[in-house]
């Protein structure tokens, strides 16, 4: 009898030290996959706006959530092999900065969440069924805005005397580059301004659209959102000099470079935000449940350096509108 008591005794207590080992093994720890076509430290500021989203949300990079990083540095054609490296080590969530990182991560898995932190138009590229109702393991930020085209020409007329011609660069094959244009096209009827469309497809066609900016006379140029124009900032802002043609931009980053003037949505508020998709997919929701946001936040940047290299004043009513003025 005495043996039996002993024996139960003891498996009594391995089970109850085997359950306080489970009980102590540590929480697994949430990865995060955070693709991006651009070179790290042209995007730093968006990045920290990230994580400032999960810090509000109480998430600590290296406590409780590990992100894995994973930039091409400029050559997109790097961003499927990055895709599948993240798919690989199975991470819980992809973050993706751009629809061309969007569209190699969707490519690379279609079980995986993915989130993205900003998309001119989810819908037209493929991405999503709709706005409200997303519908498969993609979701996030939209930069959505077709009225913005017009608010920017609004905004050259008023800081370039006498505007009659404006060049718009875009790319043709831009989901939202149709509709993006019929919105422009009207505010250029009411402002009485005549618009020359120059399709940049590729880097080599920057110059070449410049050119044809000049010798068409166009008075400024507006630049339309697009991959070719995120990956060649520089190389746009300097011919924008060298040519004296004002321009204006969709992304601050182009100011920052030395650009003239910016105007759209907050991109690190999209980027802030694009934590809370994140938060609420670890607790368990499903991508094509959570409706995708547009903008709430824009801004006007304006680089007065850039306005003096050519010659161009900025109007007090302009500058006093302006979210950050560079001097």
């Amino acid at each position: 009898m005495s043996k039996k008591v002993i024996c139960f005794a003891l498996c009594a207590l391995l089970l109850a030290l085997s359950s306080s080992a489970e009980g102590q093994q540590p929480k697994k720890v949430p990865r995060i996959g955070y693709l991006i076509g651009a070179p790290d430290s042209a995007n730093s500021a968006r990045m920290e706006a990230f994580r400032q989203g999960l810090r509000e949300l109480g998430y600590v990079e290296g406590k409780n959530i590990v992100i894995e990083w994973r930039s091409a540095e400029g050559k997109l054609d790097r961003l499927p092999a990055l895709a599948a490296e993240l798919v690989r080590l199975k991470v819980n969530v992809i973050v993706t900065a751009g629809p061309t990182a969007t569209g190699s991560a969707k490519k690379a898995t279609v079980t995986i969440p993915i989130v993205m932190s900003n998309d001119n138009d989810p819908v037209g590229s493929g991405f999503v069924t709709s706005l409200a109702r997303p519908g498969g393991n993609i979701t996030g930020m939209a930069t959505l805005a077709p009225e913005i085209g017009g608010k920017r020409l609004e905004l050259l007329t008023e800081i370039v005397p006498r505007l009659s011609r404006v060049a718009v660069f875009g790319t043709s094959t831009q989901p939202s580059y149709a509709q993006v244009l019929k919105e422009t096209e009207l505010a250029a009827g009411a402002l009485k301004v005549k618009l020359q469309y120059l399709d940049v497809l590729s880097p080599k066609d920057i110059e070449t659209a410049f050119r044809a900016a000049s010798k068409g006379r166009a008075d400024a140029v507006l630049v339309l959102q697009a991959g070719v124009f995120s990956s060649r900032r520089t190389q746009i802002v300097d011919l924008a000099v060298k040519s004296r043609l004002p321009a204006i931009y969709f992304q601050p980053e182009f100011v920052e470079a030395g650009g003239l003037m910016s105007y759209g949505p907050s991109f690190t508020d999209l980027y802030r935000r694009a934590a809370t998709y994140v938060d609420k997919i670890l607790k368990g929701a499903k991508p094509a449940d959570l409706p995708i946001e547009q903008p709430t936040k824009f801004e006007l940047i304006i680089n007065l350096k850039a306005a003096k290299q050519i010659d161009l004043t900025i109007p007090p009513t302009v500058l006093a509108r302006a979210d950050r003025v560079i001097k």
